[in-house]
């Protein structure tokens, strides 16, 4: 598989395909701008380390492993067609949905002129996935990794009737320290505090961190920047096509019970802000149309 995949696909010096000891396929980018892998099941993006910062951006779990049918810890998972458990089904069918887990397929790629490498895959369907999903469209993801990131997740409804999905990308960012960095952009916008019983709050500046958070911001597409004054930088997210994010950080007591979060200290090095469309901000796909969650991520130093 890797044979025909680096005829087709691999870039010479840029982009090579292998298998990782799990069998599972795994794409190395290395161009001029940064280092990337992305595993083929569940398109995901595993790392992300423009070559102007001294650590990566994307953090993964240094417990995580690839294995078939399961899905990693870190980087950036595609929580597709559904995202937190499935509103009728969630006994049966795996929260955040199946496309994390299940194979894509590689489509396109490419040398952009700026230097930065271009990866478009499509989602596989199964009759295992048809059962849980039943409606006709086409899902692709447009991946462009250079000195910025962006992510395009697209859902095209080639069926005759219109259906609802809710989706996130779920992006692990590496930072120095969970209790020394702050999130700007969400001020004033109200969230569910899925820690605190549910509760609609609204944010009061800056979010900051002593404890576990589990935050869903509703009806917003703002940009968000994570200020980590620790590893100098600041990470600015823009996205489009999302209505809502989400703050999320264990913190220790949940670390600790999830067992994959690079213990003892992992958790502290992570934190994820997530582009979403769930709860009031699920979207409706009309039969003919195509919808797109886009992300972008650039890094500043300070």
């Amino acid at each position: 598989m890797t044979l025909e995949l680096n005829t087709h696909f691999g870039i010479k010096d840029e982009l090579v395909f292998r298998e990782d000891a799990s069998g599972l396929v795994v794409a190395q980018i290395n161009n001029a701008l940064c280092s990337a892998e992305l595993s083929l099941q569940g398109a995901h993006l595993m790392s992300w380390h423009p070559k102007s910062q001294s650590v990566p951006v994307v953090w993964l779990s240094r417990d995580t492993r690839l294995a078939a049918g399961k899905s990693l810890r870190g980087g950036v998972p595609v929580c597709w067609p559904w995202f937190g458990a499935h509103a009728t089904e969630s006994i049966f069918f795996p929260g955040h949905g199946f496309a994390r887990t299940v194979p894509w397929r590689m489509i396109e790629s490419a040398t952009l002129p700026d230097g930065a490498t271009k990866l478009m895959l499509r989602l596989e369907a199964s009759d295992k996935t048809r059962l849980q999903w039943p409606h006709e469209c086409t899902v692709e993801l447009t991946v462009i990794i250079g000195e910025t990131l962006r992510m395009e997740l697209s859902t095209a409804n080639t069926g005759d009737s219109d259906f609802v999905l809710s989706e996130a990308l779920h992006t692990y960012f590496k930072i120095g320290d969970i209790s020394a960095v702050r999130v700007t952009g969400l001020e004033g916008c109200e969230y569910w505090d899925m820690v605190g019983g549910s509760n609609l709050w609204k944010q009061q500046g800056d979010i900051r961190f002593d404890g576990e958070v589990d935050r869903v911001y509703v009806n917003t597409g703002a940009a968000c920047v994570i200020h980590d004054d620790l590893l100098k930088r600041c990470i600015h997210i823009a996205k489009s096509g999302s209505q809502a994010t989400v703050v999320w950080t264990p913190w220790i007591k949940k670390a600790a019970r999830m067992g994959d979060m690079g213990q003892p200290d992992g958790w502290r090095e992570m934190i994820c802000v997530e582009s979403v469309n769930a709860m009031e901000n699920v979207v409706t796909v009309a039969a003919g149309v195509c919808h797109t969650l886009m992300v972008e991520y650039r890094v500043e130093s300070i």
